[in-house]
């Protein structure tokens, strides 16, 4: 019954309430994160469930009014019950929504990948114009950017860029993101003004931290080397790249993004840890009988997930069949909608598997 699971989860609340004024809590910096992420993780659900008790204490009174003697009344009861019941349809499919387990990477922090595909200069252009869209959505969203590396196109734009995301629900809000993006456009290198279609992929990834894995240390085999390629003589003259290999299972990971040792082990073990937390996820879920259709990309760059088509204003993201005549106002970076559509389509499928 909702009420047994709204109480449950408002026992939960009041727990967490009571940790964060634990001085053994408080002092642990790690515990004291991770108690305050849950306790402010929960508000929402437990504010929606006051309202909802109290709609429901309002619903009852004017039910009590129906059965009085005075006529005047039961007409003014009858008129609340008219307002009161829909309200109270409508908070339910609220709290049905805020019940939707939600994944547990989606607080998570993101490496965020934009790479030029197909099409060329042009390619390397569209890359660019993704990576303004998507800076204006971070900053509009308050999100922290750090730049780990950067190959610029030839003529303007990038080759490939990649960032370090962190904030509020970062992954939950990007995840969708991850894909072939593209472009169909007369290009600033066409001289005849024909429409080309051109392409770039972006793939995100959820920071991992070694405890979120059942990963030892032991098990893990580094080896660096002098990258190559992009990057100039800093990099070619030093052993930069880091590789990790995870001998229990085999998988391997390596990175020569950053221009420092340092920041090369730090981006290879991520790389790691999404590989291996995907590869347990997989087992997890092969497990469990329940497999629910997910609109979240694995990161495949053959995966169309959106196109952006200049001349006629228009966006269409494939997965969900939505078309919007705004592109002006979405490659500024005003990415909410799309977004928030991707995020209710996933949320009716995981209804779909809780019923």
């Amino acid at each position: 019954m909702l009420i047994d699971k709204l109480e449950a989860i408002q026992e939960r609340y009041f727990y967490l309430e009571e940790q964060l004024s634990d001085p053994e809590v408080v002092s642990d910096i790690k515990k004291f994160k991770k108690v305050s992420k849950e306790y402010k993780g929960l508000q929402e659900i437990i504010e929606t469930f006051n309202f909802y008790k109290e709609l429901l204490g309002n619903i009852e009174t004017a039910e009590e009014m129906l059965n009085e003697e005075d006529s005047e009344m039961q007409q003014m009861a009858k008129l609340e019950l008219e307002e009161l019941m829909p309200e109270k349809e409508q908070v339910e499919e609220k709290i049905k929504v805020l019940l939707i387990p939600k994944d547990p990477e989606d607080a998570k922090d993101v490496i965020f990948e934009i790479r030029s595909g197909t099409g060329g200069d042009e390619a390397s252009i569209f890359a660019g114009d993704l990576y303004k869209m998507y800076s204006k959505y971070f900053e509009s969203k308050k999100f922290k950017v750090d730049i780990l590396t950067i190959n610029e196109g030839t003529v303007g734009g990038y080759n490939k860029i990649v960032l370090e995301v962190s904030g509020e629900d970062v992954y939950g809000k990007l995840k969708f993101e991850s894909g072939a993006h593209r472009v169909q456009r007369v290009p600033k290198t066409e001289s005849q003004g024909r429409v080309h279609t051109s392409a770039a992929t972006v793939v995100v990834m959820p920071k991992f931290e070694m405890e979120d894995i059942d990963i030892n240390k032991a098990d893990l085999k580094t080896d660096t080397f002098r990258s190559s390629g992009a990057g100039g003589q800093h990099v070619n003259k030093t052993e930069s790249g880091v590789r990790f290999t995870h001998i229990p299972t085999g998988i391997v990971s390596e990175s020569t993004d950053g221009r420092s040792q340092i920041k090369n082990r730090e981006i290879a073990l991520q790389r790691l840890y999404v590989k291996i937390y995907e590869a347990q996820k997989e087992k997890h879920e092969s497990e469990v009988a329940a497999q629910r259709k997910s609109l979240v990309g694995t990161g495949d760059r053959s995966g169309k997930i959106r196109t952006y088509n200049y001349p006629q204003n228009r966006v269409t993201d494939h997965r969900i069949n939505l078309t919007l005549y705004n592109l002006d106002k979405i490659i500024g970076g005003e990415l909410d909608e799309i977004i928030e559509a991707l995020q209710v389509a996933e949320n009716a499928e995981k209804m779909k598997v809780g019923e």
